[in-house]
Parts: structure tokens; C-alpha cells; sequence
């Protein structure tokens, strides 16, 4: 009696967040204010790099521009306009789109620094009648250096030859060094201040190879702002980065308290190599760190799209948007989630055995049935197949389960109850 009086009680008095969770994450010195965020897509330029990517057609790179829009993005490299007529139709068409519908997305265009590659990105923009940024890059790492048989004076000149061309033609200028984590301070300063000088109102500091761990990334974006205060403009400060070291998302968030204002990403991190930083772990990330309020209910939809447009699959296990990432089978997990449902609260079982919500990206908890299943995974399952669970359906269920090596689909579930 006594003992179910105080589940009883547990069910009208539910705690407030702050009694059911502590988060040492808050504590003084642990998560640091950030100012305003902003995101720049990179998932139909620097995501096609991938070896393993197609090039989406133009209607599914459309879809995508849309899925971008309701997940708050604020930027979006459209594509190379100079690397041929397919991508400069492309880059053309979408920027359309985002004049047609007014979108709230500012696009922006790859280049080298070279006149050749500005000169599309100029003529679209005219064509189109929005401006469209020029993200001119060239290589500046020492390595870079010497691998192209390049020098500090060649890197200058093409860099102040190909910002002031783009800024007299009234395009908007993003200069974008590659493999800055792995480029000294000196010539870090001179590529930035020549550009600056040159018009350029926006920089983007790379970790172009995953070089970068976040101590080095905090340091290198307080130097940047240090060349960036020098010079008087009013210049923001990008971040771009790569998972080669699995440190992407970890590094963009050190950028972000260091003082850079825009983040680099991609749909589910794909790119070249190992990946772009995920644009969807960069997202929730901000979101539960209190840094946005996007609504990030169409985050899954926005990967699962561009996923089956550019051919790579997201790994089942990949956070927020893999079909793992809310799913189990094991039965210590499912008896809390049921327990918590059985309460009546959605926020409780969306979080007893979750680190992030499921509900806030469009998805719900699953409990499946497996070898590592108990007696309230099957019940959970049967009532959800409008199957009566009684004690012989939930033996016969169970022990399939215990004799199978995977996750039972509905129809192994019922075929357990026939033999039985």
C-alpha cells in the first residue's frame, strides 16, 4: 500500500527541470556567452567534394535550399559558378529561388583567387539582381606553400588582385585562407590585412585539413581578432572546419566563444575526406548550449534529404539524425522510458535516457525487441501492434527475441505469437 502511494505522489508532483537534472555544464567557467550566431551552409559546394557524392539535380538541390530555410540557416555557398555551365545554371537557379521566395538566406559562391572564377559569381548576381558574395580562397600554410611553389608575394597579389576586382564589381567579399591552423602568425596577419585593405568585409579562418584541437582554434581566433581590431574596419569573422581528427564540431563551438560569428557546415558532416563539421550536431549544439532558438524540427528531414540526393547514407549511429540515435532494444532503457510515459510526462521520457530530446528535431523515443530486450520491451511492442500483452504473447515474444542476433521487425513479433 505504501508503496504504491508514493508512485502515486510521484505521478501529481512531477520536479522541475533543475531537481531532475544537474548540469555541470552550466557551472561558472564551463559555458561561456557567446554573441549573435550565424551558420553558412556549405552542403552543395564543400559537402560535393566528397569522393562519394553525386552532384544532385537541380530540383533536389532546390528542396535542400528549402530544408536550409526552416532549420535557420542564414548563408549558403551555392556552388563554384566557374567550374562549368552546369554549375553556374545551378548556382543561378538557386539564386533565383531565393529571390523569388524571399528567402532568408544570403548566398555566396566559391572562387580561387583568381579573375576567371570572380568574374560568374559577378555576372549571376547582375543576372539575378541580388548580391552574391564572393568566398575567394587561396592556400596559405608553409606546406601549401611549398608543394605549389608559391611565396608570401604571390599569395599577396593574387589576394589584393582578386578582392579589389570582386569589390569594384559591388560583390560583397569573403576572403578565405586555407589551412590556417597550420599557417604562422606573420603571414596570417599579412594575408588578412592585405585583403581587409583591399575591401573585404568578411575572413574565414579554416581548419582545412582537421588540423586543429580547440586550444589552438581559441588562439588563433584571438590572434585573428587582434589583426582584424589593427586594421579599424568593421570585418566578422567565419570559421570552417573538418572532422579529421573527429574534433570538427568541438572546434567550430571553441570558434564561436573566441569571437568568430559565423560557422561553417554540412548536412551530417559530409565533405571531403572524413567531412565538413556536421551542420545538424553544430545546430543542436548551440540550441542546448541557449546560443539560438532555432526550430529545429525539420533537422532530420533537412540530413535524410540531402542524403539520398547526393547518394551517401547517414550512418545509423550518427547523433540526432541516425535511426539509432532515439531507438532501443535494451531493457533496462526501454523499462525507464516506459516508466517515464507511464507517468504521464513526454519531457520526462524524452530525457531519462536521452541527452537530447527527440521531440525538439521531429522525432519520438522507439523501444524495439532484441536480445538485450526484458519483458517491457515486448509489452511496449504488442500494445503498439494492438496486441493484448499477456504473460504467454510476452514469453513466446521474448524468447524469439533471446534466440534472434537482431532487432525483431513486426512481422517476426507476430510470427513468435503463431508458433506459440
Amino acid at each position: 500500500m505504501e508503496r504504491s502511494l508514493k508512485a502515486k505522489e510521484l505521478t501529481t508532483a512531477i520536479p522541475n527541470e533543475s531537481k531532475l537534472i544537474y548540469d555541470w555544464n552550466a557551472l561558472s567557467g564551463t559555458s561561456e556567452e557567446v554573441g549573435l550566431v550565424e551558420f553558412n551552409d556549405e552542403t552543395l559546394r564543400d559537402g560535393l567534394q566528397s569522393p562519394s557524392a553525386r552532384d544532385p539535380s537541380i530540383e533536389s538541390k532546390l528542396q535542400i535550399l528549402h530544408l536550409m530555410e526552416s532549420i535557420g540557416i542564414n548563408s549558403a555557398s551555392l556552388g563554384l559558378p566557374g567550374a562549368s555551365a552546369r554549375q553556374r545554371n545551378d548556382v543561378k537557379r538557386l539564386a533565383e529561388e531565393i529571390r523569388d521566395e524571399s528567402l532568408g538566406i544570403s548566398p555566396n559562391c566559391a572562387a580561387r583567387t583568381v579573375i576567371a572564377d570572380i568574374e560568374p559569381i559577378i555576372e549571376v548576381g547582375d543576372e539575378v539582381g541580388i548580391p552574391i558574395e564572393v568566398a575567394c580562397f587561396i592556400g596559405s600554410s608553409p606546406i601549401r606553400q611549398y608543394a605549389e611553389d608559391w611565396n608570401i608575394d604571390l599569395l599577396l597579389r593574387h589576394s589584393e588582385d582578386a578582392v579589389k576586382f570582386a569589390v569594384d564589381h559591388g560583390a560583397p567579399v569573403m576572403f578565405v585562407t586555407e589551412d590556417t591552423t597550420r599557417t604562422p602568425p606573420e603571414t596570417v596577419a599579412r594575408l588578412y590585412t592585405a585583403a581587409i585593405e583591399a575591401g573585404a568585409r568578411r575572413i574565414c579562418v579554416c581548419d582545412t585539413v582537421g588540423h586543429a584541437t580547440p586550444p589552438g582554434v581559441r588562439s588563433l581566433i584571438a590572434f585573428v581578432k587582434s589583426v582584424v581590431s589593427k586594421t579599424g574596419e568593421d570585418v566578422a569573422i567565419d570559421w570552417h572546419g573538418h572532422e579529421d581528427r573527429y574534433l570538427g564540431v568541438w572546434n567550430t563551438l571553441a570558434a564561436l566563444q573566441a569571437g568568430a560569428s559565423r560557422a561553417h557546415g554540412t548536412a551530417f558532416g559530409v565533405g571531403e575526406r572524413c567531412g565538413n563539421t556536421a551542420m545538424d550536431q553544430l545546430l543542436i549544439n548551440c540550441r542546448l548550449l541557449g546560443w539560438i532558438s532555432n526550430d529545429l524540427s525539420m533537422l532530420s528531414k533537412y540530413c535524410k534529404v540531402a542524403s539520398e540526393a547526393i547518394g551517401i547514407p547517414i550512418p545509423s549511429n550518427h547523433p540526432v539524425v541516425g535511426i539509432d540515435a532515439f531507438r532501443t532494444g535494451t531493457g533496462v532503457h526501454a523499462a525507464a522510458v516506459i516508466k517515464a510515459q507511464a507517468k504521464g510526462d513526454e519531457w520526462l521520457a524524452d530525457r531519462v535516457y536521452s541527452g537530447v530530446p527527440a521531440s525538439m528535431v521531429g522525432r519520438q523515443q522507439q523501444i524495439e525487441v532484441g536480445p538485450m530486450s526484458g519483458a517491457s520491451n515486448v509489452e511496449y511492442r504488442l500494445q503498439a501492434l494492438g496486441i493484448e500483452p499477456n504473460p504467454d504473447r510476452v514469453t513466446a515474444v521474448l524468447l524469439a527475441a533471446k534466440k534472434a542476433d537482431h532487432i525483431l521487425d513486426d512481422k517476426e513479433i507476430k510470427a513468435a505469437l503463431v508458433v506459440s
